[in-house]
């Protein structure tokens, strides 16, 4: 009987405490994960959220974000939800403003290592820039991600984007952004990808 009164009066006190072990993951993304023209649970975050029984994903994802944007914000985000992953969509913006690849790298190389020495561990994502911007520019900036999983060590996820954007039907009127019947299909390669990233 006083085993049963302390449990309730530990749930009427903290009610949104969990008994799981579910490992939380960061999300740190740009307009791709912050469910631009669309509502938040429209977003392929919020519903692969409901996919996941033995993962939290926290999203603190900013349309327009930058590298740059992004570290300034990073470690109040890391002492604010202190996150067993911290998974990076970022530098989209930092391409599509013709950002330096050497300025792309330092920020994420910042990022990585600021995520790391808080104890959270770290996943990459690919980031790919339309070619209108010239083979040259855009090569140096896609290796970027090649780079920093090769130096840092941390896990690279491929770009989910990659299959979608080539696809007018699943895009955006812009062109840039996925559309809402594309959400189901970043859900279904996330959950993939993020549980393998996450099994190595």
């Amino acid at each position: 009987m006083i085993l049963r009164s302390l449990f309730l009066i530990f749930i009427l006190f903290f009610p949104s405490f969990s008994f799981a072990n579910s490992v939380s993951i960061l999300i740190l993304g740009d307009s791709l994960s912050a469910s631009y023209g669309m509502s938040e649970k429209e977003g392929w975050v919020h519903q692969l959220n409901q996919e996941l029984d033995d993962y939290e994903l926290i999203n603190v994802s900013v349309s327009g974000e930058t590298t740059g944007g992004a570290l300034r914000r990073l470690p109040k985000l890391l002492e604010t939800h202190q996150p067993d992953w911290v998974f990076v969509e970022l530098g989209g913006n930092d391409g599509l403003r013709g950002f330096p690849p050497s300025l792309l790298k330092s920020n994420l190389t910042k990022i990585i290592d600021a995520s790391i020495s808080s104890g959270s561990g770290v996943l990459l994502s690919e980031v790919m820039i339309p070619p209108n911007y010239g083979p040259r520019y855009t090569q140096a900036f896609e290796a970027v991600y090649e780079q920093l999983h090769q130096e840092l060590e941390v896990p690279l996820v491929p770009f989910f984007m990659i299959d979608i954007a080539p696809n007018p039907e699943l895009m955006q009127r812009d062109g840039i952004h996925p559309n809402r019947q594309a959400q189901p299909i970043i859900v279904d390669f996330m959950k993939r990808e993020l549980v393998k990233a996450l099994s190595m």
